[in-house]
């Protein structure tokens, strides 16, 4: 097996190894420097929707699909709009991501893309196996992620995991100014699951049902819930369905970035990029992407201080509530969005608030089992 050499290995061409090439190829220190991505679904990958809030224009601003600034949060008790300025909820499709990166990726002459899939890599000798050849690098950024957390006694896991269907209907049917974050009026036995709706016009929504659940189910059970939620809530007979996507995201307290070396850097998931008690991780990445940058201009290892230890602590004393009560979802995400503004809770979950502000998330939330969990987790 002959082995090619590179400045830098990026293992993924996802949402994270793009985003971190992209970054390096917008920085003059890294020009000239051959960088590979590897991927063994590199010519192939999932069509998916990211979305994310931000304040003001953005650095995506010209592949964004559809942005809102007003979003409803609805439960059995509870129908709120929610004013979301300065903050603008935005929607990317991957498609669009991939394409615009990988343009300007090729355009610098500097990367390469390559379809494999890396096995092994050995910090000492600084070479990657892949099934079709091998490749040396001074650093590799490694997105990779095992099934070992998934037996890990310490963390606490549950798996955010869904099915939409884009619908277009004949007649007008959606307020195109407003989206719909949760929706518990139709749930899965005594789940936390919901519906969110994205509209995209008067004749056009992203409807999915979703689970933040410790188990998964079968396909079926999405299409039951579809079907329901746009009969009998949405109340439209009539519609066809344009496009489809599925996907499992874990949420998780689990310490990826902990497999992080000096020679190897833990990225995406693999890295712990994933906002554990959302799922949410395009803003995080790009935060995430800014500090690697930072650091290497420091002389710092990369993964240095990528990880706020104390909202991973929050993170997984909500986690270990939803995991060993799943039925309290629907009550604890009322209480974070009535009991707080958006504004607050964007911030929170950015990961930019203070102790002060945390202490007043925590109390809205408070519910006897938020004490059991943090007995747990500390023990």
């Amino acid at each position: 097996m002959w082995s090619s050499n590179y400045y830098y290995v990026i293992v993924g061409g996802g949402l994270a190894g793009l985003q971190l090439a992209l970054e390096f190829s917008r920085d003059l220190f890294f020009k000239g420097k051959a960088i590979a991505i590897i991927d063994p679904k590199l010519n192939n990958p999932d069509e998916k929707t990211w979305c994310f809030w931000e304040q003001g224009a953005g650095k995506w601003d010209d592949i964004v699909t559809k942005n809102w600034d007003k979003a409803k949060f609805i439960s059995s008790t509870t129908n709120k709009t929610l004013e979301l300025s300065p903050y603008t909820y935005k929607m990317i499709r991957s498609v669009d991501f991939y394409s615009k990166v990988k343009k300007d990726l090729e355009a610098t002459g500097d990367f390469y893309f390559i379809e494999d899939e890396i096995l092994n890599i050995d910090p000492v000798k600084m070479k990657a196996e892949g099934r079709e050849r091998g490749y040396s690098a001074t650093h590799f950024f490694d997105s990779r992620i095992s099934s070992d957390y998934l037996e890990d006694s310490k963390s606490s896991t549950i798996f955010q995991h869904f099915k939409g269907w884009v619908i277009e209907t004949e007649k007008p049917q959606f307020d195109k100014s407003v989206f719909t974050m949760m929706d518990f009026r139709l749930k899965f036995k005594e789940s936390t699951s919901f519906t969110y709706v994205l509209p995209l016009s008067e004749n056009k929504a992203l409807v999915e049902f979703t689970f933040f659940t410790p188990f998964l189910t079968e396909e079926a059970v999405y299409d039951e819930y579809l079907k329901n939620y746009i009969a009998n809530i949405l109340k439209i007979e009539n519609y066809r369905i344009t496009e489809s996507e599925k996907g499992v995201i874990p949420m998780t307290d689990y310490p990826f970035h902990l497999e992080s070396i000096p020679e190897i850097t833990k990225i995406g998931t693999g890295g712990s990029w994933v906002k554990g008690s959302t799922g949410y991780s395009f803003k995080h990445t790009e935060k995430k992407v800014a500090q690697i940058i930072e650091n290497i201009h420091a002389g710092k290892p990369p993964s240095k201080d990528l990880i706020n230890k104390r909202f991973n602590w929050y993170d997984g004393i909500f986690l270990n509530v939803l995991k060993e009560n799943n039925e309290l979802g629907e009550g604890i995400f009322s209480k974070f969005y009535t009991k707080n503004t958006p504004q607050e809770i964007f911030k929170y979950l950015d990961e930019e608030t203070v102790f002060s502000e945390e202490v007043k998330i925590m109390i809205s939330l408070f519910h006897p089992e938020f004490i059991k969990s943090f007995f747990r987790k500390l023990f």
